[in-house]
């Protein structure tokens, strides 16, 4: 496979691009979806790895909210070796004290206040009017100014709040001591061109607009978290909050590693550039998954399963002749080991003997003809078709490609009312023959027809079954051995019908026992 890089493909840092902050909350806003409690050791596990990585702010908790929080924000500050940390607080000082208190040992500890400024939740939540809200702000940044010196102010429910008294609200903030303004799309109730738009006005009208980073948090209600954060960055936020895989509440917010890619990939369209190091994407996002017990999907943008996987004939072909032609960043690049080409009913003979190069096989035209067949009949039939499967395939093609007798078709009765019979045809040096027949259970009743249709005096010795891969629709493979006049033979067949592998397998053995005897019809093989 071709991996030659482009600009289009892989993503240098420009050293001219400006820097945009990342502020990971997962720990917090993350965990506040609904069964993804992390145990106290997880958080830790999470939080050592968001550091390595090159996470810039850590929110680790909300610590006046129980104990287990404010001891992990504590834990958490004390193991940092270079990102911040944050934790989050009312606008009340009991929340700010505490908050304090649980960031003492933190490098580059950070209070991230937050208060409603909507119309709907100062009414129906904070029960408030505008000019209490703002007295509330002014106080509580104010107050925790005086514990740290990174204060971050949040406008919860920014993109439903009146403009004019956001940009009120804003300067109040800047004028008591924050350091970063968020305007958070709470409900993700935004679309792009709005959230751009709101920033680039809050920057334009707020008169120290300059003396704050200006911050977005996105959710994902309607699907466009990431649309509206790379909106806001456009608008002028220089940071981005965002969680691993998008875990948050409800819908979940924007999800780091998509946001990350999209600044790395789009370096035409958004020239900024990150401290994350991208490798360590897939790491953290199998990591999250496993602590938080929330699945990724399987097409989740740059972490799923299916991310740099390709099953379409017409896309494996082009991926083969040049990597560029379906992907637009390098697996490499996130932290996964390759591509992946998956062998399924779409996948055409260029793929195919690609994948049989790959596992050692190098078949001619007519064998490799022969295997796609049965490989496509296969693929009908699972709906993964596992490495495993094509070995057993291909081997079971190779072994039998000579064989003098071959199973043709099988119809078995089976189930707790009997007799079990079978129907079973086979081809004898070119002649079809069909026989049925009955037996104490559906392998007896096969063995029993094929006995009628090849006359021998093999004795079984061995029958054994194995899964060649897991799931339900895993692919059968037979071993039996069979004996005669002191000879022996053991054969193996293989197919996703247990019964129509123990066929293969039993008249693949016949077919062994046939050479050793060198008889030259199989109908005399009883002597």
């Amino acid at each position: 496979m071709t991996n030659d890089n482009t600009v289009s493909r892989v993503e240098e840092t420009r050293p001219n691009s400006e820097s945009v902050v990342i502020f990971d909350t997962t720990l917090r806003d993350g965990e506040q979806s609904p069964g993804a409690s992390m145990s106290f050791e997880e958080k830790l596990e999470v939080a050592d790895l968001l550091d390595a990585m090159g996470v810039d702010i850590i929110e680790a908790g909300f610590p006046v909210t129980s104990e287990g929080d404010f001891e992990a924000v504590s834990a958490i500050s004390k193991r940092m070796k270079r990102a911040g940390v944050a934790g989050l607080a009312r606008a009340a000082a009991k929340d700010i004290d505490r908050c304090a208190e649980a960031l003492r040992h933190a490098r580059r500890p950070r209070i991230h206040l937050f208060i409603s400024t909507s119309p709907l939740h100062m009414k129906y939540k904070l029960q408030k009017e505008p000019a209490q809200v703002l007295d509330m702000i002014a106080s509580s940044v104010a107050r925790a100014r005086n514990l740290v010196e990174d204060v971050e102010w949040s406008a919860e429910d920014g993109t439903r709040t009146e403009v004019d008294f956001l940009c009120r609200c804003v300067e109040a903030a800047i004028k008591a001591g924050a350091t970063t303004i968020n305007i958070p799309d709470t409900v993700g109730y935004a679309v792009p061109e709005e959230y751009q738009a709101l920033f680039e006005t809050v920057r334009a009208r707020v008169p120290n607009s300059d003396k704050a980073i200006f911050s977005v948090h996105c959710h994902n209600d309607l699907g466009l978290a990431v649309a509206n954060t790379l909106a806001g960055v456009r608008g002028g936020a220089r940071q981005v909050e965002c969680t691993v895989n998008g875990l948050g509440e409800r819908a979940g917010n924007a999800a780091m590693e998509e946001v990350v890619m999209a600044l790395r990939v789009r370096g035409d369209s958004f020239p900024y550039h990150t401290n994350i190091d991208a490798t360590m994407l897939t790491r953290a996002s199998k990591l999250v998954s496993a602590v938080s017990s929330f699945p990724v999907q399987y097409n989740k943008a740059i972490v799923g399963r299916n991310a740099f996987a390709h099953e379409s004939g017409i896309h494996q072909d082009g991926m083969l002749k040049n990597a560029q032609t379906y992907e637009i960043m390098t697996p490499e690049s996130v932290g996964v080991s390759k591509t992946s080409l998956v062998m399924g009913k779409h996948s055409g003979r260029h793929a195919f003997k690609e994948k049989l190069k790959e596992l050692g096989y190098e078949l001619g035209d007519n064998a490799l003809e022969d295997s796609f067949t049965r490989f496509k009949d296969l693929a009908d039939r699972k709906k993964i078709v596992y490495d495993e499967d094509l070995v057993a395939l291909v081997d079971d093609e190779i072994v039998n490609a000579h064989d003098r007798i071959k199973l043709v078709s099988l119809s078995v009765m089976a189930g707790t009312n009997g007799p079990q019979s079978a129907a079973l045809t086979l081809e004898i040096d070119g002649e079809r023959k069909t026989h049925q027949a009955t037996g104490n259970g559906p392998v007896d009743a096969i063995f029993n027809a094929i006995l009628a249709l090849a006359p021998h005096h093999a004795t079984l010795e061995l029958f054994q079954v194995h899964a060649v891969t897991h799931g339900t629709d895993a692919q059968a493979e037979v071993s039996v051995r069979l004996a005669e006049d002191g000879k022996s033979v053991t054969a193996r067949g293989a197919d996703p019908d247990t019964l129509v592998a123990s066929a293969r397998a039993y008249i693949a053995a016949l077919n062994k026992l046939m050479v050793k005897r060198g008889k030259s019809r199989p109908g005399v093989l009883a002597g």
